[in-house]
């Protein structure tokens, strides 16, 4: 292999960001996609005068005809709708950026058997999962966002049976860190208690506080994605978690803010999310490093990045949560 190529879609999102600077890092080529529906330019302007980074604005559409990816090694896929929450309403809306965009990425790298392609997956397939989870937990996704991933992980594995696309997918449970959201739909809680934060505005704590989610800070992330993409595995899903999830409440004293709001509890959330990692462990000698502490520290000394994001209140996450009351009760 005379060059180390890298195609990460969703570049200038939060993990893809992230990923760039990993293989960046590691001495690849890294050739970012992204249309900036959800992306942010900032998580990737520091990337403008690198020799080795190239990138493009478009669909995942537009590579059809776009030499862009002709010559690339590896695809990372990130593109794609995150948020939970709105995917109740607009359900075909994430059908389309989270199944049928991946079909035509597939479609697309198809014929270039060098390519090896890893696919961002979601842990909210599990739904109401017993804890530890494993990777062959029974699938029951609770709303249109963790179907769409699901299927689009789904599809990838069938490229894989037929066409011998070499995949590999892995399942994220909470991610988080600096580059997070900062605007667009009602979403993760670190990014909302952030703005809140910075607004002095009390937390808003969804019902008792004492839910624990599997928190994995972003470099840790995308170690995983870097081994997934260079291991000589194939067809493999594996988990990636913390191994010490955390409660909301704690969330909240590390931020340093005791002033919360309650707001009621939504149905059809876990009251904990905890990755069960032993084989991504042997697969790929893949560890979690940052400490939750630590994270929260780093997210700390660089909370002006949020900003300018939404502040989330009662009465404004009232309203954006109408619909899955409705539907998900």
């Amino acid at each position: 292999m005379k060059k180390k190529i890298v195609l990460i879609t969703g570049v200038a999102g939060f993990i893809g960001s992230h990923a760039a600077d990993k293989f960046l890092s590691k001495g690849f080529e890294v050739r970012g996609v992204d249309n900036f529906s959800s992306g942010n330019k900032e998580n990737i302007k520091h990337l403008k005068n690198n020799k080795k980074f190239k990138f493009l604005r478009a669909d995942i559409l537009n590579l059809k005809k776009n030499k862009f990816i002709n010559d690339c090694n590896y695809v990372l896929h990130f593109a794609g709708l995150g948020d939970i929450v709105p995917s109740i309403k607009y359900p075909l809306k994430y059908f389309e950026n989270n199944f049928s965009a991946t079909i035509n990425l597939l479609e697309i790298i198809n014929k270039k058997k060098l390519i090896k392609f890893v696919y961002a997956a979601s842990s909210t397939c599990y739904g109401l999962a017993k804890t530890p989870t494993g990777e062959n937990h029974k699938i029951d996704p609770k709303y249109p966002y963790a179907l769409s991933k699901y299927f689009g992980e789904q599809v990838c594995f069938h490229w894989h049976k037929v066409y011998k696309v070499p995949v590999n997918s892995i399942r994220i449970f909470n991610a988080y860190g600096t580059r997070s959201r900062t605007t667009g739909a009602y979403g993760a809680v670190i990014g909302v208690f952030l703005k809140q934060k910075i607004m002095k505005h009390p937390l808003t704590v969804v019902g008792n506080g004492k839910q624990k989610r599997d928190f994995l800070y972003v470099t840790d992330v995308v170690e995983a994605f870097y081994k997934a993409a260079l291991t000589k595995l194939n067809g493999k899903i594996w988990n990636i978690g913390s191994d010490d999830p955390k409660s909301i409440n704690y969330l909240c004293k590390l931020l340093g803010e005791k002033k919360i709001i309650k707001i009621p509890k939504r149905p059809k959330e876990p009251n904990i999310t905890f990755a069960e990692t032993s084989k991504i462990k042997k697969d790929l000698n893949w560890q979690p490093k940052v400490k939750f502490e630590k994270g929260i520290k780093i997210i700390l000394s660089n909370i002006d990045y949020w900003k300018n994001s939404t502040l989330w209140t009662k009465n404004k996450i009232n309203i954006a949560t109408k619909d899955w009351f409705k539907y998900l009760k």
